[in-house]
C-alpha cells in the first residue's frame, strides 16, 4: 500500500506508568487535582545524597501489566516501566491478536542508559578483593565467568523495544532511540515517517527511564543541578525566579500511532492526529545555546501549518534549572515575537521530576489527555514569575483550553531538541 505526505497519523492508544498515577485516568485526576509525586526517597538509602527527593513510581506490579511475566526476571526497571505502558496503551487502542497485520506493525522506543544495581555485582567484586586491595586480573581470569549470562540483557536500551514486539507479535519496524529527553518525539517522529510512506499500519511509540537506583543518583548529584531543597512539595520550581535545580524521578508512556483511515476501520477511539514534529541541535557545547530548540519549534510549527496564536498549549520542557527554563523562554520569545507571552505554558516536571526519555513521553501523554479533557494542566509550585522568562504560565488551577491544539517540547543536556504538535479530531 503506497503511503503519502497526506496520509494522517493519529493517536489512538496511550499507556502512563507515573509517580502520579499508573493509567491514565489516575494520571490525569492527579494532574487536575494538583497532587505531586515528588517526595523523600524511599527504596535506597539517602544519608549520603545531597539531594534526597525523587518521584518514585509507587504501588508498580510489572505482573498486573505485562502478558509474558517469563521475562520479567530480565527485565531492569526501565524496561519493567516501558514495556508495562506500551502494553497498556496496547490494550486501551483495542488491539488484540490479528486486529493488526503483524508484519505492519511496528516499534520505535524510546529508552537511555540502563545502569546496574550494585547488589548484581557484589558478589563478583568481592571474589576480586583481597586484603582490602581490588584484583584486577582476578575479574577476567576467574569472575566474569560466574556472572549470568542474561544480566546483559538487563542493560541493554534496545531491549525494551524487543520485550514490546514479543509481547504483541508486533513483526514490522523496531527501533530504539536514545537522545535522553527528546527520544520519546524523536520516535513518534520516526513512526510518523514509516505511516506516512505506507510502510506500516500501526506503531507502539514511547519511552522509559528510572533514575532510582544507586548507581544513577550518585551520579546525577555529581553532573546535574538537582534542587536541595528540603520541601519535596515545592523542590520542583519551573520558571519561578527561585528555582534550585531539578529533581529525579521514573516512569514511562506509551502510544499506539496508527494510519488515520486503518483505525477509522477497525472503528478506534482516537486521541488526537499528530500535525506537525521537528528535531534540532545546537551544534555547540555553549549551555546557552537556543539554536537546536528553535529549529524544532519553527520547523514542527510550519508543518502543522499553524499560527502561534493557534497553540492552546505549549507543554514546556520546563526542567526547573536557572539556565535551562531561561533558554527556553528565549527560544519562544525569538520566534514567536510578541505572542510569546500570549501562549499559556505548562510545566509538568513539577509533578513528577526529570527522568531523561521517559519524562518527555509522559509530558506528551498529559498534552494528549489535555486535548481529550479541553483543559491545560497548572504548573505547580510557580509562585515568583522570572523576569528573564516572562511567559504566560498556567499556574494556581487547571485553564481551560481554548484552542484544540498543543505542543509538546523537549531539550537534552547536550542540546537536542524536539517538538510535537497535535490537534483533537
Amino acid at each position: 500500500m503506497a503511503g503519502s505526505n497526506q496520509t494522517r497519523v493519529v493517536i489512538s492508544g496511550i499507556g502512563v506508568v507515573s509517580p502520579i498515577g499508573i493509567g491514565i485516568d489516575s494520571f490525569w485526576r492527579n494532574i487536575c487535582s494538583g497532587v505531586s509525586g515528588i517526595d523523600r526517597l524511599q527504596s535506597i538509602p539517602i544519608e549520603n545524597l545531597p539531594s534526597k527527593l525523587a518521584a518514585e513510581v509507587k504501588d508498580f506490579n510489572p505482573d498486573e501489566h505485562l502478558y509474558n511475566k517469563k521475562f520479567i526476571k530480565v527485565m531492569s526497571r526501565d524496561i519493567q516501566l516501558g514495556v508495562s505502558a506500551a502494553s497498556d496503551a496496547v490494550k486501551n487502542a483495542g488491539i488484540k491478536r490479528g486486529t493488526v497485520d503483524p508484519e505492519r506493525f511496528g516499534v520505535s522506543f524510546g529508552a537511555g542508559h540502563i545502569p546496574t544495581t550494585p547488589d548484581e555485582l557484589v558478589e563478583a567484586v568481592n571474589r576480586c578483593a583481597a586484603d582490602d586491595s581490588f584484583e584486577v586480573t582476578r575479574w577476567g581470569e576467574d569472575v566474569l565467568g560466574q556472572i549470568t549470562p542474561l544480566w546483559m540483557l538487563r542493560q541493554l536500551p534496545n531491549m525494551p523495544a524487543c520485550h514490546i514486539s514479543i509481547e504483541h507479535n508486533a513483526q514490522g519496524p523496531n527501533n530504539t532511540i536514545t537522545s535522553q529527553d527528546s527520544s520519546a518525539l524523536l520516535a513518534l517522529a520516526e513512526a510518523m515517517r514509516w505511516i506516512k510512506r505506507g510502510a506500516v499500519d500501526c506503531m507502539v511509540v514511547g519511552a522509559c527511564t528510572s533514575n532510582i537506583n544507586p548507581v544513577d543518583l550518585s551520579r546525577k548529584n555529581l553532573i546535574d543541578l538537582l534542587s536541595r531543597d528540603e520541601d519535596p512539595k515545592r523542590a520542583c520550581r519551573p520558571f519561578d525566579r527561585d528555582r534550585n535545580g531539578t529533581i529525579l524521578g521514573e516512569g514511562a508512556a506509551a502510544f499506539v500511532v496508527e494510519n488515520y483511515d486503518h483505525a477509522v476501520r477497525r472503528g478506534a477511539e482516537i486521541y488526537a492526529e499528530v500535525i506537525g514534529l521537528g528535531a534540532g541541535c545546537d551544534g555547540s557545547s555553549d549551555e546557552q545555546n537556543d539554536t537546536g530548540l528553535m529549529r524544532a519549534v519553527e520547523s514542527a510549527v510550519r508543518q502543522a501549518g499553524i499560527r502561534p496564536s493557534e497553540l492552546g498549549h505549549i507543554n514546556a520542557h520546563g526542567k526547573s534549572t536557572k539556565i535551562d527554563d531561561q533558554v527556553e523562554a528565549r527560544a519562544y520569545h525569538r520566534l514567536f515575537g510578541d505572542d510569546a507571552v500570549k501562549i499559556p505554558i505548562t510545566a509538568l516536571k513539577s509533578y513528577f521530576g526529570h527522568f531523561d526519555a521517559g519524562s518527555g513521553a509522559v509530558e506528551l501523554a498529559a498534552s494528549i489527555l489535555s486535548l481529550r479533557h479541553g483543559a491545560t494542566p497548572a504548573t505547580l509550585n510557580y509562585e515568583t514569575p522570572d523576569p528573564l522568562c516572562n511567559l504566560d504560565i498556567v499556574h494556581g488551577e487547571v485553564r481551560p483550553l481554548i484552542t484544540p491544539t498543543t505542543m509538546s517540547v523537549s531539550r537534552t543536556s547536550f542540546g537536542q531538541s524536539a517538538a510535537a504538535i497535535l490537534r483533537a479530531i
